[in-house]
């Protein structure tokens, strides 16, 4: 059965990568939601938080799974936060695909980007990111194997089935030296030595 996919990714730096993604035809147009490119984008982000809430909340309805399109700078995007919380809190399954080696409009990959889930837990506290699979759209072949990635996410949700919060997850602590390391000793200035000429022969 073709699930219905919301698509949650970094409007401004990846749109041209979210549309090889849903123009790649491995889930059906009218299954997919929330690929727009940076114009349409920029056109809701001006109306305010409200308008995009309610264009985000609006795609989402009827979807099933969110597929969270990683790049260089999505884990850092507050609204794919947003999108990854209302997801779960309506049921959806997730799955993240890394897009960052996948070619832009100017022939260009992107560097790798920190993990999203990572920064959430579920409320008995199992990280997000140890329930989420993660996969690759270039060296996992996202063409030939997205639609069992979704199916995959879908069943796996199950397990879940009534959980709908997600709390953030804590952040390690700055590595702090338990020894303070001491200060170099400081050493007194030694003083100009004073090389005395042996006295003149008229001064005898």
């Amino acid at each position: 059965m073709a699930r219905k996919v919301f698509y949650s990714f970094h409007y401004k730096r990846d749109a041209w990568r979210a549309a090889q993604v849903r123009n790649s035809n491995v889930i059906a147009d009218e299954d997919e939601y929330g690929v727009i490119d940076s114009v349409d984008w920029e056109t809701i982000e001006r109306q305010g938080d409200a308008a995009i809430k309610r264009w985000i909340n609006d795609q989402l309805k009827d979807t099933s799974v969110t597929v969270v399109l990683i790049g260089a700078e999505t884990a850092e995007r507050d609204w794919v936060d947003y999108e990854i919380r209302k997801s779960w809190e309506r049921g959806n399954a997730l799955v993240g695909v890394r897009i960052h080696a996948m070619k832009n409009q100017d022939r260009e990959t992107d560097a790798p980007g920190a993990n999203p889930f990572a920064a959430m837990k579920l409320t008995d506290g199992t990280p997000l990111s140890s329930i989420v699979k993660m996969y690759d759209w270039v060296s996992d072949d996202g063409r030939g194997n997205l639609g069992d990635w979704v199916e995959e996410a879908y069943e796996a949700r199950d397990a879940y089935d009534g959980e709908t919060n997600l709390m953030k997850a804590e952040v390690a602590a700055p590595f702090i030296r338990s020894t303070p390391v001491p200060e170099p000793a400081v050493l007194p200035a030694a003083e100009p030595a004073v090389i005395r000429k042996p006295a003149e022969p008229w001064a005898r």
